[in-house]
């Protein structure tokens, strides 16, 4: 007796043990039938997942748990309670030590980072733990959402080469396997992974300017999803792309159409990203329309974008500068300051998550140049006093060295006059004897002495030996076969000059007789001038020619050459 109560009770705790497991089971299909068919970001799938969440956590299943937070991720429209929910996945995704949940979890975490706040380089965190996790599974189509994914993140960096590489090798993958028979959901993951890879793989195309690739793409995206309703957001994209493509071909109007079709499909979608590129080609679009009215509005779409989501792509950065220029325009300088504002932000931000991009983008406004522009316009009262100011001395400026410039070209045209009726005149002789009527004047030299000078400096100045570079005294002196001091004393009472000065004023005499009788000598620089009349330094000779002539070698040349032509 005492044995079948035990049997008895052992029978109960089983049938309550199975009865518990089973019904659970059928709790949890239960629960979920109620959602599971409703769209992403569902609210009213959010209390059956909380009592999916609670059975789960009283159960002990940390299986169903993962599910069930999972579910939460898609259904909570708050993009912060997702990024919780996330977390508490990959928690509890850790616990069941299973690699396909672990991969999952993280990829999931690293999607909101990327969709729903575009923070790239936290989104690229999460991808590379998801990749090390995916390298333990079989499941090739999770491994391969991981690859896209990455792909994904380095092509809004700008890493569009290993980009690329990503998307062939994803957009292999999911073709071979939209092509093989299987469960409908799966085909159409696949075909829809096809289609992305194939958007993406044209996006890097473009950014390279492999124009050629990019169009055979777009023309096999369209055709793949324009008949088929269940991808209308893929199909959006591949318009969004032909609008980009018209829109560079100037098809403005073909342009406009094709942006405007794919706008509704990816705005139902969510993808601020995709829409405020829409958005900002089609403000381009009626710029080169000259509707300016319809651009400024697509451009300011864009900056309400970057305000809400804090996002901005290194293409659309231009925005700021049309909407800087028309304000400019406009005199409005309320809205200069609010917009050159705004470029700065998105600069900053383009340079924090854009690292390649931002070192490569041309920028009409460099930072330093923006934070000079917004001083300028917050001070724009006292600039515009000192505007005034800077004007009125550069203006005086301006006026003096027009007075300058009159007044020595006045001067210089009298000193060539001079020059040349000096010319006319005068051949170019000796250095005439100097005639003293200073009888008393005493002389070393004897007049057999003085004889013999004449006869050799006549010779002297006729053979042009003073155009012999590095002539000197004693040279001169040892040529004459006699000795510096009566050379130099009968240079100085003969010629009633110095050696140097004796010697320089027959070499400017020769140069300048040269420069007025012969026109090829018009064509020699300073320094050529200098050397044919025997001098090294063509600073020293102009301004010796200058001294003796009353004007320097290039301002006679102009003047020379003027009078010659007219």
């Amino acid at each position: 007796m005492k044995n079948q109560k035990l049997l008895m009770i052992w029978a109960l705790l089983f049938f309550s043990w199975f009865h518990a497991r089973h019904s659970g089971s059928d709790d949890y299909q239960n629960i979920r039938r109620h959602y599971e068919f409703k769209k992403k970001n569902d609210s009213f799938a959010l209390p059956y997942v909380y009592r999916y969440i609670g059975l789960a956590k009283r159960n002990g299943s940390n299986a169903h748990l993962y599910q069930a937070y999972k579910d939460a991720v898609m259904f909570t429209p708050s993009e912060a309670t997702k990024l919780r929910y996330a977390d508490s996945t990959i928690a509890v995704a850790l616990l069941t030590k299973n690699d396909s949940y672990i991969t999952s979890a993280y990829l999931g975490k690293g999607i909101i980072y990327y969709f729903n706040f575009r923070k790239y380089r936290l989104a690229l965190n999460e991808y590379l733990t998801a990749y090390d996790h995916a390298q333990k599974i079989k499941d090739e189509y999770l491994r391969h959402k991981v690859i896209y994914h990455i792909g994904v993140v380095k092509s809004y960096l700008g890493y569009y080469d290993e980009a690329e590489g990503h998307f062939l090798e994803c957009a292999a993958y999911y073709r071979a396997q939209s092509e093989r028979s299987g469960h409908p959901n799966q085909l159409y993951n696949d075909r829809r992974g096809y289609y992305k890879s194939l958007h993406q793989l044209l996006v890097c195309y473009r950014y390279q300017r492999d124009f050629k690739r990019s169009d055979s793409l777009l023309g096999l995206g369209l055709e793949l999803t324009g008949k088929d309703l269940d991808f209308e957001v893929e199909n959006a994209y591949f318009k969004k792309c032909l609008g980009i493509s018209e829109f560079y071909n100037a098809k403005n109007s073909q342009s406009i159409s094709s942006l405007e079709a794919s706008l509704p499909a990816i705005r139902r979608a969510g993808d601020f990203a995709w829409a405020s590129v829409v958005d900002y080609y089609l403000a381009k679009n009626y710029v080169q329309l000259k509707e300016q009215g319809r651009a400024m509005a697509y451009f300011q779409q864009v900056d309400s974008i970057f305000n809400r989501h804090a996002f901005m792509l290194p293409e659309l950065r231009p925005a700021y500068e049309y909407l800087i220029k028309h304000y400019r325009q406009q005199g409005d300088l309320r809205k200069q300051l609010y917009y050159t504002d705004q470029l700065l932000r998105a600069d900053s931000l383009i340079t924090r998550d854009f690292s390649y991009l931002s070192g490569k983008i041309h920028k009409e406004y460099d930072t330093k140049m923006l934070l000079d522009e917004k001083e300028r316009l917050e001070v724009s009262g006292r600039y515009k006093v000192l505007y005034g100011v800077l004007s009125s001395l550069v203006a005086l400026v301006l006026l003096l060295l027009l007075i300058f410039h009159y007044r020595k070209e006045k001067r210089v045209t009298v000193q060539y006059g001079l020059l040349q009726q000096k010319l006319r005149t005068d051949a170019l002789e000796p250095l005439e004897p100097v005639v003293s009527n200073d009888l008393s004047r005493k002389t070393v030299l004897s007049q057999e002495k003085n004889r013999d000078f004449d006869a050799k400096i006549r010779d002297f100045e006729e053979s042009k030996g003073y155009t012999k570079p590095g002539l000197s005294l004693s040279k001169l002196a040892t040529r004459f076969g006699t000795n510096t001091q009566y050379l130099s004393t009968y240079i100085n009472e003969n010629k009633g000059v110095n050696f140097n000065r004796y010697i320089n004023d027959l070499r400017i005499s020769y140069i300048t007789h040269l420069m007025n009788t012969e026109k090829k000598y018009l064509n020699y620089n300073i320094k050529a001038l200098a050397s044919e009349c025997g001098m090294a330094s063509r600073q020293h000779f102009s301004d010796l020619f200058f001294e003796i002539n009353g004007i320097r070698p290039t301002d006679y040349i102009r003047k020379r050459k003027q009078e010659l032509q007219n």
